[in-house]
């Protein structure tokens, strides 16, 4: 009888402990978050970092969501398509392709890839600077490292994120054209102008506002584990790493909630 219940105890408590840990950590991060808001506040005003961060995280990245969009949209639209017409509702492929990208794909996806190269960046970054005693420099330097490499960061994060979604909504939109003039030779201006008819005010709305929070997490996310980074270089590929996961799983649990929020205010945007 002992002999079975050592293996179910000890998982229990392993099991316990990886919870407690879990909670603990996403304490931390809540915390470490939360400063920012506080320090965002504060002079020095490091203006020169958020213009040197909006430069290398968000245009660095237009070639590949440059790709991705317009890809998207000519998938989104080539696989619509066919069930549309099966239900004699092809003519909806515009308003449809809109309200998808806008509402929902286009903040994800873009906030997803920017997240796998800009939060695995900052980890990375940070990290380095981290087991290079480099932070521990700025300290000395009566230089605030929080609100040198962390605020600038983030701040970027948030302004870069919006316009960068708002850039692959348009190619995704444009690939859904490209797509029906390619195959059905769609008028460009019926095209657009059933786009714009389909869109209101309660669809861009959160689909903006949600690429703020998706920007903030990404920032946080890859500043707070690369100021814990540890155990030299293989630490700083782990806080890579796990600042890509983390972000991703927090930007669609955040999608999640926003999504439910939006209904519950806002109904279903018709």
């Amino acid at each position: 009888m002992s002999t079975r219940e050592k293996p179910q105890i000890s998982y229990f408590h392993y099991t316990r402990q990886r919870l407690r840990s879990s909670m603990e950590e996403v304490y931390k991060i809540t915390v470490f978050g939360l400063r920012f808001f506080r320090y965002v506040f504060v002079p020095p005003y490091e203006m020169g970092q958020v213009r040197k961060h909006l430069d290398d995280l968000g245009s660095k990245s237009l070639p590949l969501l440059t790709v991705v969009g317009v890809i998207m949209g000519l998938i989104l639209a080539l696989q619509s398509r066919p069930t549309l017409d099966r239900f004699g509702a092809g003519a909806f492929l515009p308003a449809m392709i809109a309200l998808t990208i806008v509402r929902e794909l286009g903040p994800v996806i873009t906030a997803l890839i920017v997240a796998g190269r800009v939060s695995s960046g900052i980890g990375a970054e940070v990290g380095s600077m981290k087991v290079t005693e480099q932070i521990d420099a700025l300290e000395v330097s009566a230089v605030d490292p929080y609100n040198y490499l962390v605020v600038t960061r983030v701040l970027a994060c948030i302004i870069i994120l919006p316009l960068l979604t708002a850039y692959v909504d348009f190619l995704a939109i444009f690939g859904g054209f490209l797509a029906e003039w390619l195959s059905f030779n769609s008028s460009f201006q019926l095209y657009f102008t059933e786009v714009i008819q389909s869109l209101t005010f309660y669809d861009v709305l959160p689909g903006v506002g949600k690429t703020l929070a998706f920007g903030y997490i990404i920032g946080v996310i890859g500043a707070y584990q690369g100021f814990n980074t540890s155990r030299g270089t293989e630490g700083v590929g782990r806080a890579a790493t796990s600042a890509v996961v983390l972000a991703s799983l927090n930007i669609i649990f955040l999608d999640m909630v926003i999504i439910q929020l939006t209904f519950l205010f806002f109904g279903s945007g018709t």
